[in-house]
C-alpha cells in the first residue's frame, strides 16, 4: 500500500533513552572487539548522554571516535552482537509512550521511519524491535566485509533532512502532512522539515524553539527499570 505521508523519529532520548552508539560498549567488549579502558569510557559517556544529550561539539566526537574503533571489524559480527542483545540492552530503555505513539501512526496509514546517527548496524535492528518500516542512518563504508574507518553517509544536522526530502521525492509523500520527533536542537533541520514538528524530552535549545514556534513537547519518564523481553 502507497501511502502519502510518514512519521519521522528520532531514536535516541526520543524513542529510547540512551545513546545506541554507546549501547552496545559492553557486549563488545566480552566479544573482545574493544579493551576494558573503552568499554570504560564508552560507559562513562552513556552516563552524560543521558543526563545532558549530545551538543554538535559532542556529536561530532562521538562520529570521529566510534569511526577509528571500528576500523577493521567485521560489519556482520556487529549485527550479530547488536541482534543478540536487544532484549538485554536496548528493550528496557524504550519508552513506554513510544510504542503506541509509533503503532498509533501506522493504524493512521503514515509509513514509520527511523532517523538516527547510528550506524545501520545498530539502528536497523532497534527499528525492526520498534515496528519501523524504513531507516535513515549513518552508513559507514564497508570493503572485504569489514569497516574501513571512514564514513559514506553521516545522517546528522542537515543531512537527515535531505535525505528525507529524498524519501518523500521517492515514495510520494507529502512532507507538509509528515510528522517528525526529536530531543535535540541538533535535529532542527529535520522538525523543521514536516509539517507537524514534536519536540520530545527537549533540550534546552529545542525547548526554546518549540515553545517560540507553537511547537508540541512531549515529556516521556525514563523507563522502568528492570523490565525485559519483547512487547
Amino acid at each position: 500500500m502507497t501511502r502519502s505521508s510518514a512519521a519521522f523519529f528520532d531514536l535516541d532520548k526520543t524513542l529510547i533513552s540512551r545513546s545506541s552508539t554507546l549501547a552496545f560498549t559492553r557486549p563488545f567488549y566480552r566479544d573482545g572487539l574493544i579493551s576494558r579502558s573503552a568499554m570504560i569510557r564508552g560507559s562513562f559517556a552513556q552516563v552524560v548522554f543521558k543526563r545532558v544529550g549530545a551538543d554538535h561539539e559532542r556529536m561530532e566526537r562521538i562520529r570521529t571516535e566510534a569511526s577509528q574503533l571500528c576500523r577493521g571489524w567485521q560489519a556482520e559480527r556487529v549485527r550479530e552482537i547488536v541482534r543478540a542483545n536487544l532484549d538485554e540492552i536496548i528493550v528496557p530503555h524504550v519508552y513506554a509512550e513510544a510504542r503506541p505513539l509509533v503503532s498509533g501512526h501506522r493504524s493512521a496509514g503514515r509509513d514509520v521511519i527511523v532517523v538516527s546517527a547510528s550506524g545501520h548496524e545498530v539502528v536497523d535492528p532497534i527499528a525492526a524491535l520498534l515496528g519501523a518500516d524504513t531507516v535513515i542512518a549513518t552508513q559507514m563504508v564497508i570493503a572485504d566485509g569489514r569497516y574501513t574507518g571512514d564514513v559514506a553517509f553521516y545522517a546528522y544536522g542537515e543531512a537527515k533532512a535531505a535525505r528525507m526530502r529524498e524519501l518523500a521525492a521517492e515514495r510520494g509523500y507529502r512532507l507538509t502532512g509528515c510528522y517528525a520527533y526529536s530531543d535535540s536542537i541538533t535535529d532542527l533541520p529535520m522538525l523543521e522539515a514536516v509539517g507537524h514538528p514534536v519536540a520530545v524530552n527537549p533540550d534546552r535549545a529545542l525547548r526554546r524553539v518549540a515553545a517560540g514556534r507553537g511547537w508540541p513537547v512531549l515529556s516521556f519518564p525514563e523507563p522502568a527499570r528492570g523490565r525485559s523481553g519483547r512487547r
